[in-house]
C-alpha cells in the first residue's frame, strides 16, 4: 500500500472517532421515552422530550442528526412537529413513531418529509436497526462536515504577520498547545485577535477533536450567565425551557471553553467558575445532581485584569488560577511590520467575496495605512480593506478607498458616509446581498465606535431596537 494510501484509510479511521450523532426522542409516554433512551445511549448524544414543543424549541437552538418523533402526542402532534422542524433544519432525519399502523397518517408524514416509521409496541432490534440506516443516509455528509472542519483547522490563518512579536506569540501558542487541559488567559486590546489565538491553542492541541465553544461574558446578563455557563434543570425558573437546558462547559466537553471577556463576570460568577477550575465539578442551576466534565478554560480581557484583581473587583484567586499560562498580543500600533501583510490578505479575500480584481495597493495608500493610528487594531484594519475593496475601482487600492479624509500625514473621520460610491450594476451582475452586508456591517460597527461599544447607545445611533441592533451584529458576525 502506497504511503499516501496509507495516510487516507489512517484519515477515515480518525474520521469514525471523531464523527458523533445527536438524536432526540419525542414521546409523552415517560416508559416508552426513557427505555429508547436508555438503549440509544451506549452509542449516541441523546436528549428526550415529553411535548413536541419543547422538542422544537430545542430544535432551533441545536437541530439534532435523528429525530424520533411520537405521531400522537398532546397539543402538537407530530406531523406539525415533523412539518415544524423540516422548517426549521431540512436536513434533521426523522423517523415517525406510531401505536398503529394508520395508512393516511404514515403516508401523510412521509410525504411531509419523514425518513420512515415505527410501529408501537417497539421492537428494540427494530428500531436500532431503523436508527443505523437512518444515521447511515447522512454520515457521508457528516464525513464531508468533518473533513472541512479539519481543513479548516489545519489552514487556519490565525495570526498574519512578520514582525519579531508575533512570532514570540506564536512561540509561545505552539509551546502551550501541547498541553490539553493547561489554562491560558489572553489579553490583548479591543481587535487584536484574541479569539484567533484561542482558535489557534484548541486547534493545534489533543483537545482539537472536541468543540470550540466561545462565551462572550460581557454579552450574557449577570443573572444569567450560571444558566448559560452550567445549563438548568426542567422548571429551575419562570420562562426557563420545559426540558431544561445543557449548559456551554458541558458542550464543551472534551474541548476548549472560551470565556471571552471574562473581566466582565459578576462575584458570584467568578465564584462558580473558580469552584469548576478548581474541581471540574458543577451543579445546574435547580439542581442537586454533581456533575463533572473534562475541558480546558481559555479566557481573554480587554481590560486592566491586574489592577481589576488589585481594586478587588476581580477575584485574585481566580486570576492565578485562569492565567497559568499569559499570552499578551500587542497592539497593531506595537507591530507595524505587520500591517502591509494583513492588508495582502485581506485584499485578496474580499477582492474574491465580491468579485473585484484588485492587483495590489498604491504606494501613497500603503504610506497612510503605515503612519495610521489604529484604535480599533487589526478588526480597524479588516473593516477597512473590505470597505475600500467593496467601493473601489481598482487595479490598485488607492487612498480614498481606504482613508478618505486623508491629509498628507494625517487622516480625519469627515466624508466618509458622504462619499460612499456603490459598485455599478453592470452586464457581469452584483452580489447585491453581499453589498447590503457590507454596508450594514459598516454602520453597525461605526455605531459601536461612536458608543463605545456600548449596544444600547449605539442602536439608539441607528434608530432600532437593541433587540434588533443585536440580532444583525450577531448576524453579521461583529465581535
Amino acid at each position: 500500500m502506497s504511503e499516501n494510501c496509507f495516510q487516507y484509510y489512517s484519515l477515515l479511521g480518525d474520521l469514525f472517532e471523531m464523527i458523533t450523532y445527536c438524536i432526540y426522542v419525542v414521546d409523552d409516554d415517560q416508559v416508552t421515552r426513557e427505555g429508547i433512551a436508555l438503549r440509544l445511549k451506549k452509542n449516541y448524544s441523546v436528549r428526550t422530550f415529553s411535548t413536541a414543543e419543547s422538542a422544537v424549541e430545542a430544535v432551533k437552538k441545536f437541530p439534532p442528526d435523528l429525530l424520533l418523533l411520537d405521531i400522537r402526542l398532546p397539543g402538537m402532534d407530530g406531523i406539525e412537529a415533523l412539518e415544524a422542524v423540516k422548517a426549521i433544519n431540512p436536513d434533521t432525519v426523522v423517523i415517525m413513531i406510531t401505536a398503529s399502523e394508520d395508512v393516511r397518517t404514515v403516508v401523510s408524514a412521509m410525504k411531509t418529509g419523514a425518513y420512515d416509521y415505527v410501529l408501537k409496541p417497539l421492537q428494540m432490534d427494530g428500531l436500532m436497526i431503523s436508527v443505523q440506516n437512518a444515521l447511515e443516509s447522512i454520515r457521508m455528509r457528516k464525513e464531508i462536515q468533518v473533513l472541512y472542519e479539519r481543513y479548516l483547522r489545519e489552514n487556519l490563518p490565525c495570526f498574519i504577520g512578520e514582525s519579531d512579536a508575533t512570532q514570540d506569540v506564536m512561540e509561545v501558542v505552539g509551546k502551550v498547545a501541547q498541553s490539553k487541559d493547561t489554562p491560558v488567559f489572553i489579553m490583548g486590546e479591543t481587535g487584536t485577535g484574541k479569539e484567533l489565538i484561542a482558535g489557534a491553542v484548541h486547534y493545534s492541541s489533543p483537545n482539537a477533536k472536541g468543540p470550540l465553544v466561545c462565551v462572550n461574558c460581557a454579552a450574557i446578563p449577570g443573572d444569567l450567565i450560571e444558566s448559560e455557563l452550567f445549563g438548568y434543570e426542567a422548571g429551575a425558573f419562570t420562562g426557563s425551557d420545559p426540558a431544561g437546558k445543557q449548559g456551554l462547559a458541558e458542550q464543551a466537553e472534551g474541548g476548549t471553553l472560551f470565556l471571552d471577556e471574562v473581566g466582565d463576570l459578576t462575584p458570584p460568577a467568578q465564584a462558580k467558575v473558580l469552584r469548576f477550575l478548581e474541581t471540574g465539578e458543577y451543579y445546574r442551576v435547580g439542581g442537586t445532581e454533581k456533575r463533572q466534565v473534562q475541558t480546558r478554560i481559555i479566557s481573554a480581557t480587554n481590560k486592566d485584569i491586574i489592577h481589576m484583581v488589585e481594586k478587588k473587583l476581580f477575584r485574585s484567586d481566580l486570576y492565578y488560577r485562569l492565567a497559568v499560562v499569559k499570552i499578551e498580543i500587542p497592539s497593531l500600533n506595537e507591530r507595524r511590520d505587520d500591517i502591509m501583510p494583513i492588508v495582502r490578505h485581506f485584499l485578496s479575500e474580499f477582492s474574491q467575496k465580491f468579485g473585484k480584481t484588485f492587483t495590489g495597493i498604491s504606494q501613497r495608500a500603503e504610506a497612510a495605512l503605515r503612519k495610521h493610528q489604529w484604535k480599533g487594531n487589526v478588526r480597524e484594519l479588516k473593516n477597512m480593506i473590505e470597505r475600500g475593496v467593496l467601493l473601489g475601482d481598482g487595479p490598485e487600492l488607492e487612498v480614498r478607498d481606504v482613508l478618505p479624509g486623508y491629509q498628507g500625514g494625517r487622516s480625519t473621520s469627515s466624508g466618509y458616509e458622504k462619499s460612499v460610491r456603490l459598485p455599478p450594476v453592470a452586464m457581469s451582475g452584483v452580489d447585491y446581498l453581499n453589498v447590503l452586508s457590507s454596508i450594514e456591517k459598516l454602520y453597525i460597527e461605526k455605531s459601536l465606535t461612536l458608543a463605545g461599544r456600548n449596544e444600547s447607545k449605539a442602536a439608539r445611533f441607528l434608530k432600532i431596537s437593541r433587540d434588533t441592533f443585536r440580532y444583525r451584529r450577531k448576524k453579521l458576525k461583529i465581535a
